[in-house]
């Protein structure tokens, strides 16, 4: 089955939809969500990925999350992950925005994360 999502420009804003694995593939911008979950001492939880994920198999992470479905608002999305990863029902608190650029050695690994925070008006105001 066809997981499709939304291509979009730097500034967030809807080019079309396309296949997921088409946009990894061809490093094209697509909306992401993810949540970092804590407790009350601020700890926070690192998973291991599933052997069987298109996406950094096997590995440790400290976020929860992934592709936000074609319509489907970033909180929507991170809410979403969370049930289906942890099975955590949650409301989730937008934090910040971010443009996320890959650069990838030869094998496959990340190499570098390039960040740059986009401040984001709070939802009604």
């Amino acid at each position: 089955m066809r997981e499709l999502v939304e291509q979009v420009d730097e500034q967030d804003r809807v080019l079309g939809v396309v296949d997921r694995s088409e946009a990894i593939a061809n490093h094209w911008l697509h909306r992401v969500a993810t949540t970092v979950c804590r407790d009350p001492e601020g700890r926070i939880l690192v998973h291991r990925r599933p052997a069987g994920m298109s996406r950094f198999p096997g590995q440790y992470n400290w976020l929860i999350g992934g592709a936000a479905e074609v319509g489907e608002t970033y909180q929507e999305a991170a809410a979403r992950e969370l049930a289906e990863e942890l099975g955590v029902q949650a409301r989730v608190r937008f934090v910040f925005k971010a443009l996320r650029q890959w650069t990838f050695v030869p094998d496959g690994v990340e190499a570098l994360w390039r960040y740059r925070a986009q401040p984001m008006p709070k939802p009604g105001g």
